[in-house]
């Protein structure tokens, strides 16, 4: 057997009280484990990292954090790698996952680093704009090849080892590009949730989520409509504006005449449906257990319940019941709050959690703005596209504006290939309920390759451990991936005998 080594993304901050970006993020949460005991085992490591990987002039270095689990290592085992995203790595991915159930059967070496400037690796000495230009996906790339190269000699790790890179969202897609960008060091690479094409204004993602929530119950669309129609209606008027202040228990009084309270108020509530539907049932740990039970068909229930007097009574529950959970007392919907919390530089404030680093990506190189540009949109058409991109410019400056971005984007998209990476011995996992598969790999034609389309299912659900409420196609899906690894990992590099697959499992 050959070693493997695994790169694991997390993020966990979204229950801030400043968090309107928070759909701007595309992430997974920590696994919902028994295995919790064995998180104290995990011990943090540093590596001595270049923060420019890119200038050859530059000698300056940084400690860049990683775990390892050496429990299912046997000699000449492959090594997996999980890659970190945009939020704090979690040792409970070190005991915990799809990825842990097939380092068993492979006999795998474990690594997980931490992506450069967020959790614990801090590249600079703050998170100032100046500082935040060798914060970029090829950068973190770089460190990825750096510490495969070096990290070797560390744990005598032979060069004939195989390394298979794990990731979700954001770092699913690192993975696909680690294998791509650097093919002589890694064997093979899991993309999950992975978006691929890069895209300023990301209009098709509340598309998803209406027709899940469709999907569930057409009458749910309908009356989270209406109930927007009403917000907009109650807007002119200051008697009815008190109204929607009370039922959403607004933190502050609502500025109708600020149109960026008013669009940041749209689309906080929106943000309510569209998380719950981006990680639906999606077996992660939640600090909260009430959380784990709200489902897009809990919300949905309560949009179509006749004993609640009026739509817009049941959008403000679902509100409500959602501050509840987050152990919120009240809806922060000012424009200022957010701009304020992310314009904070020091790795001691609450935007360190990971909304300044992100907010800053999206802003240089992705875009990924969920706005209400679709036609007749379910939640009002209160967030274009100028409303994000007038973000990233009151965040990070008049540099950072629609040219920029614009220019960023098509720079990311030449970088990466879009959708039509050659490079072969990638498995791209989506679910149908997940927004971000419209910006991923459902279908590819590149021989060696695999797109597996699970229907029913969320935003990296086939990386969570195993559930007894799983649905079969879930099921069936992480056995095809553990085949995939298996045929891969015993075929020379040259070796052309796998075929293309494009499986769609229902």
């Amino acid at each position: 057997m050959k070693i493997i080594v695994c790169v694991f993304w997390c993020c966990v901050w979204w229950s801030s009280p400043v968090y309107s970006l928070k759909k701007i993020l595309v992430g997974v949460g920590e696994p919902n484990t028994p295995e919790n005991k064995n998180v104290n085992d995990v011990k943090d490591k540093w590596f001595i990292q270049k923060l420019d990987h890119f200038n050859p002039t530059d000698g300056r270095t940084w400690k860049q954090r990683y775990q390892v689990n050496f429990k299912y290592y046997k000699a000449n085992g492959p090594v997996f790698l999980m890659i970190g995203g945009e939020g704090e790595m979690s040792a409970k991915w070190m005991y915990s996952g799809a990825w842990i159930e097939y380092a068993k059967e492979m006999n795998a070496l474990c690594l997980q680093l931490e992506h450069r400037y967020y959790g614990k690796s801090h590249p600079t000495e703050d998170m100032s704009t100046k500082n935040l230009v060798y914060l970029s996906s090829e950068q973190a790339l770089a460190d990825l090849a750096e510490f495969i190269v070096n990290i070797k000699n560390t744990y005598s790790i032979p060069n004939s080892a195989k390394w298979v890179a794990f990731g979700g969202s954001y770092p699913g897609s690192l993975a696909a590009w680690l294998r791509m960008k650097y093919p002589h060091l890694l064997h093979a690479a899991v993309s999950s949730s992975g978006p691929l094409l890069a895209k300023i204004d990301f209009k098709e993602y509340f598309e998803v989520v209406e027709n899940a929530l469709a999907t569930y119950k057409p009458e749910c669309v309908s009356q989270i409509k209406l109930a927007n129609q009403m917000i907009n209606d109650f807007l002119q008027s200051d008697e009815k504006l008190k109204i929607i202040e009370q039922k959403f228990k607004l933190c502050k009084p609502l500025d109708k005449y600020n149109k960026k309270d008013v669009s940041n108020l749209f689309e906080t509530l929106a943000g309510n449906f569209a998380d719950i539907v981006q990680y639906n049932k999606d077996n992660r740990f939640y600090l909260n257990s009430e959380r784990s039970s709200i489902t897009l068909e809990t919300l949905c229930d309560i949009m179509v319940d006749n004993s609640i007097t009026s739509s817009l009574d049941r959008y403000a529950l679902v509100n409500n019941k959602l501050l509840s959970v987050n152990n919120l007392s009240c809806t922060e919907h000012t424009y200022s709050s957010v701009i304020n919390s992310y314009s904070n530089t020091s790795w001691n404030s609450e935007a360190a959690a990971g909304g300044r680093q992100w907010t800053y990506q999206t802003c240089t190189e992705f875009g990924f703005y969920q706005t209400s540009s679709q036609n007749d949109h379910t939640f009002g058409n209160q967030f274009p596209v100028n409303f994000f991109i007038d973000m990233c410019t009151d965040i990070f400056g008049d540099l950072y504006g629609s040219e920029l971005l614009s220019n960023a984007v098509n720079r990311t998209n030449m970088m990466y290939g879009e959708l039509n990476i050659r490079e072969g011995r990638v498995i791209y996992v989506h679910g149908s309920v997940d927004p971000w598969h419209a910006l991923g790999i459902t279908h590819t034609k590149v021989k060696d390759n695999v797109a597996i389309f699970i229907q029913g299912t969320a935003h990296c659900a086939n990386m969570y451990p195993p559930a007894s409420t799983d649905l079969p196609q879930l099921k069936k899906a992480r056995t095809l991936i553990r085949a995939f690894l298996n045929e891969w990992l015993i075929e020379n590099d040259n070796d052309d005998s796998s075929q293309t697959d494009n499986i769609l499992i229902n």
